[in-house]
């Protein structure tokens, strides 16, 4: 190995760098409970969406859709 153990120095900086949040997917959660709460996120992001597109408002901020 020609790096030495730099690898492991910068997986430990970038760790705290990151205040040791990581890839932990361990929320306490069952896949169950994960899978309500995804869908109720979606639901949510939806409704907020079609609320949106139901005041006339064009938040994407670019030209109006042309969409047929």
């Amino acid at each position: 190995m020609t790096r030495g153990n730099q690898r492991e120095k910068d997986r430990e900086r970038a760790q705290a760098r990151n205040g040791g949040k990581g890839k932990n997917k361990d929320d306490g959660l069952t896949p169950e409970q994960r899978r309500e709460r995804d869908a109720k996120a979606l639901q949510e992001k939806t409704a907020k969406k079609a609320a949106q597109a139901g005041s006339g408002g064009n938040s994407s901020g670019g030209k109006p859709s042309t969409k047929k």
